[in-house]
């Protein structure tokens, strides 16, 4: 039952989080990517977001079995900074070179800022959905 729950959190910390910080660095200018994206993407056809708020709750439940331990401010420092780091090389590092984009976005600084910005808000979330959530232990 805690895996799904640890699913749910990151689904929701996706299209709450994760795209709240993007709306946020979107309308100050700071990047041109949207939130919220519904347009279809293969193979499902299913909206950009969702396919994203899918594969977040994957990683919810990576993050989760990686802090689910922790008490305290460890446990929120590692949610930020796994949350921020972990998904951003696996993008960077797999998921570009698989769409054809270079390695790494090209090494922009604002691209990899703004992975790390946007990815830890998604794990910051994941943490305080399951303790919402009843995932995690009252510390």
């Amino acid at each position: 039952m805690t895996t799904a729950k640890a699913f749910l959190a990151g689904f929701l910390s996706t299209l709450v989080f994760h795209q709240g910080a993007l709306a946020i660095l979107h309308g100050a200018g700071a990047t041109a990517h949207k939130p919220w994206v519904m347009a279809p993407v293969p193979p499902l056809g299913i909206p950009s977001v969702l396919s994203l708020a899918l594969w977040g709750g994957l990683w919810g439940v990576a993050l989760w079995l990686m802090i689910r331990r922790s008490a305290g401010s460890k446990y929120w420092l590692l949610a930020v900074v796994l949350g921020a780091i972990l998904p951003t090389l696996v993008a960077f590092f797999v998921v570009f070179p698989l769409k054809g984009l270079p390695v790494g976005g090209g090494w922009k600084p604002d691209l990899i800022v703004g992975a790390l910005l946007l990815n830890g808000a998604w794990g910051f979330g994941v943490a305080l959905l399951m303790r919402i959530l009843g995932g995690a232990r009252g510390r």
